[in-house]
């Protein structure tokens, strides 16, 4: 494949989607934008509205409301769209008794595109052993690097993927991951969409996190985990009475999280290390708290979450 290199910018940008189906809103005024250059996360529970957004920006279903612009043209306007975007919203979306070859020569002779073209889409996305097996005995898994490969066959400035991670093994995973940075690294715009937070990471500079047919969080990664983080400081002692004491005096609030862990706010790092040597409590950590994507992920969504199951602690009781 010859390098991608950009002619003009591009990208995606929604405004203000939205979209009823009877007395549901699936979105509620949904408005982000999709910058070259970065993987942006696509996130949220079930029934967030990130399928319904995809399919927009693609055309397949019509918004209420809104526009969805890709390079600042609407998909339906798009001449070969395939040179302009790429996208994977459904790996079971091929014939099944078609070779993974011959699917996606059937793509790539309705965008005037060549056989060689295809052969070097097959080698990007690993499918080399299996391009002339019939693809309906194909795995979840190789049917989404399939699907990638037909997202691809246009070298397109912007690559838009539903759920791509969906019967990945974890080396498939940490390909993607690696694969998606590569898009990006090259000037792409790249949209993955997931639900669960943890498919995502290490991926994504930026993310969107969507809830109930509306964007409840659209910032970098590096943003929002510092935000989710605050000012927490990991503790670990033997003396935790002791250190509650001491750090207490000097206005910190500590919440024990373990036989010898406490989780201290109020205070940074280095004072608590004084304060606690200054009155001779032991301890062997004292480290600022990091939270994870998945916190950021349970923080952001916590009132966005449509069917919520009762704990087992509630089932008994």
């Amino acid at each position: 494949m010859t390098p991608f290199a950009a002619t003009s910018p591009a990208g995606i940008v929604v405004a203000g989607l939205r979209k009823r189906y009877g007395a549901t809103a699936a979105l509620d005024g949904m408005s982000f934008t999709v910058r070259p250059g970065v993987v942006t996360g696509f996130v949220g529970p079930n029934g967030a509205g990130k399928s319904t957004t995809m399919r927009v920006i693609l055309g397949l279903d019509a918004a209420d409301e809104g526009t969805a612009l890709i390079a600042g043209q609407p998909y339906r306007s798009l001449r070969r769209p395939l040179s302009h975007v790429g996208s994977l919203l459904d790996a079971a979306a091929l014939h099944p008794t078609r070779s993974g070859r011959n699917h996606l020569l059937w793509l790539a002779h309705s965008q005037g595109l060549t056989a060689r073209r295809v052969d070097q889409v097959i080698e990007q996305v690993g499918l080399p052993s299996a391009a002339r097996r019939k693809a309906g005995g194909y795995s979840l898994g190789m049917r989404q690097r399939l699907g990638i490969a037909g997202a691809l066959l246009g070298d397109p400035p912007v690559i838009m993927l539903d759920e791509p991670f969906n019967g990945m093994d974890p080396d498939g995973i940490i390909w993607l991951r690696g694969f998606l940075r590569s898009l990006a690294a090259e000037g792409r715009a790249v949209l993955v969409s997931s639900h669960l937070m943890s498919e995502v990471q290490d991926a994504a500079d930026h993310l969107v996190v969507a809830g109930r047919g509306k964007v409840i969080a659209d910032a970098a990664v590096t943003d929002l985990i510092a935000a989710v983080s605050g000012d927490r400081v990991a503790l670990r002692t033997t003396a935790g009475t002791q250190a509650l004491e001491v750090l207490g005096a000097a206005g910190a609030t500590g919440v024990i999280t373990g036989p010898d862990t406490i989780n201290v706010s109020g205070l940074p790092a280095d004072r608590i290390v004084r304060l606690l040597s200054a009155g001779a409590v032991p301890f062997s950590e004292v480290s600022a708290h990091r939270a994870s994507l998945e916190d950021v992920y349970l923080e952001l969504t916590r009132d966005a979450v449509e069917y919520r199951a009762a704990t087992p602690t509630e089932v008994r009781r």
